[in-house]
């Protein structure tokens, strides 16, 4: 599965767009105050990632165990210091709302946070290099 996302950003303009495998979606953020950039900063979106895969991957693997899910929440908070450092301190908690037994409910749970592909990307730690070319 190939992905993307990408920015045009310009005085009062904000457009991102994501896509997997070709399939395209806009995403609509608003620019700061100033007009320049984004209203959300990358940390955020971060911790929106991290929120958004556990969530997803929930229905999915609950789908796989037959188990009806009626809702998810799921919270994550992390800590970001100075310029240029590196986040640390992320953790999350997530409820599950289901008429499954709690038993059934926690197994998901703890099987989603092990196989949340977000989760591992992080956890495993990657590689991100500048590509010297330029955008065209």
């Amino acid at each position: 599965m190939h992905m993307s996302a990408s920015i045009h950003s310009a005085f009062n303009q904000h457009d991102v767009i994501v896509q997997t495998n070709g399939a395209t979606k806009e995403l609509t953020i608003s620019t700061k105050a100033s007009g320049f950039g984004s209203a959300i900063n990358g940390g955020e979106l971060l911790l929106l990632s991290l929120a958004t895969c556990f969530c997803n991957d929930i229905y999915r693997e609950a789908s796989k165990r037959n188990i009806v899910v009626e809702g998810v929440d799921v919270t994550v908070s992390g800590e970001f210091g100075a310029d240029g450092e590196p986040g640390f301190n992320f953790t999350y908690q997530a409820r599950v709302k289901s008429d499954a037994p709690a038993a059934e409910i926690d197994a998901l749970i703890q099987h989603t946070d092990q196989i949340a592909e977000v989760h591992n990307t992080l956890r495993n730690g990657l590689s991100i290099r500048l590509d010297p070319a330029p955008l065209r």
